[in-house]
């Protein structure tokens, strides 16, 4: 994952890019450079996925066996590797979503403490 010295652009957490791949194959089997792009486009480009990033990732993904790949065809008909969420996958995708919000719920009491009575 790259931020491209962009100062709008985000660093992710380890592990952050497996949920996000996760997710995108949430609706289907998809390429790996479309990935790619549903992450950047559905970020509003604020995360830029790089080859280098993305396909130690997948093979993780897959070693672990949460994602299977097929060969097929792109749109543009050149010979593409698809991936697809298994059922353990899925499962995993709902583990790894709550260990995210328990995350971002942690963050954020500490980056916008509620004043408490008593504490000013």
């Amino acid at each position: 994952m790259s931020t491209r010295e962009d100062p709008e652009k985000i660093e992710l957490l380890q592990g952050t890019l497996d949920l996000l791949i996760l997710q995108t194959l949430r609706s289907g089997q998809v390429h790996g450079h479309a990935i790619a792009k549903a992450i950047e486009r559905n970020s509003d480009e604020v995360l830029q996925v790089e080859q280098g990033s993305l396909y130690p990732a997948l093979h993780r993904l897959i070693r672990r066996g949460w994602i299977s790949s097929a060969e097929g065809l792109s749109e543009n008909n050149r010979k593409a590797k698809f991936y697809r969420l298994t059922p353990k996958g899925r499962k995993q995708l709902g583990v790894e979503t709550n260990k995210w919000d328990k995350l971002a719920e942690a963050i954020s009491r500490i980056l916008r403490p509620q004043r408490k009575e008593g504490i000013s």
